[in-house]
């Protein structure tokens, strides 16, 4: 499928949390932010998101509770609230996951895996489009980080992304942590992945830390930016430059000084591959 992207960031950013909310407002060459969309009210934004968007810098509202992979019917009502965020930050996009939250009326609390199956990607394409038909931005969809694979699998991540996107238009925000657990996880060959995707359709790309526990690679957003996954946002590059790259931390902040080493990280990686190419 032929893209023009849409509106969107340029260049590097990071995550916006509460807890670190002064620390990404001051943070000197953070391009744009993310921010959880369920965290926020659209009627009441935080004061230093605020502060952001009136220097100019794009805030991109990103959401964890739409269990767009899930079997149940979609609850329009935290769609409408991402649209409501996304209105209220007058974002160019919104994104969520490909996964599912919740079954039998419980909530996981964590993202859990799609089964790779025809039926599975059938629910999730009748998902997506409802979602898109509430949206008033552009969708993008990202890839999660697994422990576990589902048995039977129909298709490889990459076919089954490529189709999800084909099928419905939507984008993609490709998480390079995340293909680098499912290496560990897994036994995915990353380039590999990257390789079956549609990287035209990628709007930006996610980092973020974690650690390997007993051969598993937890993927914590609590834990530096480790050499592998900058390994894997380097083969991205190499393929296709990402207009923007963002950082994701989400517990056991560290001092403002290793959040600007690891966002000049990505940076490098980002513009060495980019004009080496």
């Amino acid at each position: 499928m032929s893209a023009t992207l849409p509106g969107g960031p340029q260049g590097i950013g990071l995550g916006w949390r509460r807890e670190i909310d002064l620390t990404v407002e001051r943070m000197p060459g953070v391009d744009f932010v993310e921010v959880v969309a369920e965290d926020l009210h659209p009627t009441a934004l935080p004061e230093s998101l605020t502060t952001l968007r009136s220097r100019g810098v794009p805030v991109l509202p990103h959401a964890v509770s739409l269990s767009l992979g899930g079997a149940e019917s979609l609850r329009t009502d935290r769609v409408e609230h991402l649209a409501a965020v996304a209105d209220a930050l007058d974002a160019p996009l919104a994104s969520d996951h490909v996964a599912f939250v919740r079954a039998g009326g419980l909530e996981s609390g964590h993202l859990l895996p799609v089964p790779r199956t025809r039926e599975a990607l059938d629910v999730l394409v009748d998902n997506v489009r409802a979602a898109q038909a509430i949206l008033g931005v552009p969708l993008a969809l990202e890839n999660i980080a697994a422990l576990l694979a589902w048995p039977d699998a129909e298709l490889t991540e990459g076919a089954f992304l490529a189709e999800l996107c084909d099928r419905t238009g939507a984008w993609l925000l490709l998480d390079v942590a995340n293909l680098h657990a499912g290496a560990v996880n897994l036994g995915q060959d990353a380039a590999s992945v990257l390789d079956e995707l549609p990287l035209e359709r990628v709007v930006y790309v996610h980092a973020a830390g974690g650690v390997t526990r007993d051969g598993v690679y937890h993927d914590t957003h609590a834990h530096p930016l480790g050499e592998p996954v900058l390994d894997v946002l380097a083969e991205l590059c190499a393929r296709r430059r990402p207009r923007a790259v963002l950082l994701e931390r989400d517990d056991r902040y560290p001092p403002d000084g290793e959040l600007a080493s690891e966002l000049a990280a990505l940076r490098r990686v980002h513009d060495r591959v980019g004009a080496g190419r």
